[in-house]
């Protein structure tokens, strides 16, 4: 999940919400949407293998 932030980074949240917080867990910050997007789909990749 891509969030843009009010300065104008995007940062990659985990789809799952945490249980002990209840917030989605914040898996690194990105200055383009390109970069999160490529970070996504590696974090994807590593949990599945």
């Amino acid at each position: 999940m891509i969030r843009k932030l009010a300065s104008g980074q995007y940062r990659l949240y985990s789809r799952k919400k945490d249980e002990s917080t209840g917030k989605r867990r914040n898996l690194g910050t990105f200055d383009t949407r390109s970069a999160a997007e490529k970070h996504e789909r590696e974090v994807q990749y590593f949990k599945h293998h």
